[in-house]
């Protein structure tokens, strides 16, 4: 183990040999090949601008992308279970994608009535905690979907369907803290 072992010498046109010995073997003093250098430092560039351009210039991260999806399967199992209990109902209020839905069909059938930030006008302020037909989430959707009799608020459970009746309901509870 002899750190400098004699070296054979060097003949005209050879690559250099290290200077170092290591167990009896000489290591050449050869220079990386070109091609070799120009994909190392092109890998690196890549892996820079890939970098800077998914972490620093939007796009979402692979957390945000992996919580959306997760969302999407629990509103996509939660619109598919057909029963909407209190508990479902919660849930369904706490899932973006559904909330969203839910704000769409708000804007387009309710918001002439309960206003745009739930404050009421012609119906009934939905933003405060007073609930003057019952808080309860199957009985928000139960008034959603069959009306109330005697105040004007009609029926949309056979225009709507069970599905956007319970987005709608998801929404406006979305906008209450959960028990």
């Amino acid at each position: 183990m002899s750190a400098h072992a004699p070296q054979p010498p060097q003949k005209p046109g050879e690559d250099p040999i290290r200077p170092h010995v290591f167990d009896g073997i000489a290591e050449y003093d050869k220079r990386l090949p070109n091609w070799w250098l120009m994909t190392l430092y092109a890998s690196i560039a890549f892996a820079v601008v890939y970098w800077m351009a998914t972490q620093h210039f939007g796009g979402k991260s692979d957390g945000e992308k992996v919580t959306a999806h997760i969302q999407g399967i629990r509103a996509a199992k939660l619109a598919a279970a057909g029963s909407y209990d209190d508990a479902a109902l919660w849930e369904m209020s706490r899932n973006a994608s559904i909330v969203a839905a839910g704000a769409a069909t708000y804007a387009s059938t309710c918001v002439a009535c309960h206003g745009a930030n739930l404050e009421g006008g012609i119906g009934l302020n939905l933003a405060d905690a007073q609930w003057k037909h019952g808080g309860a989430p199957t009985t928000i959707m139960r008034a959603v979907a069959e009306g109330i009799a005697g105040t004007g608020m009609p029926p949309w459970g056979p225009m709507l369907g069970p599905k956007k009746t319970a987005e709608v309901t998801a929404f406006v509870l979305s906008k209450h803290p959960a028990p």
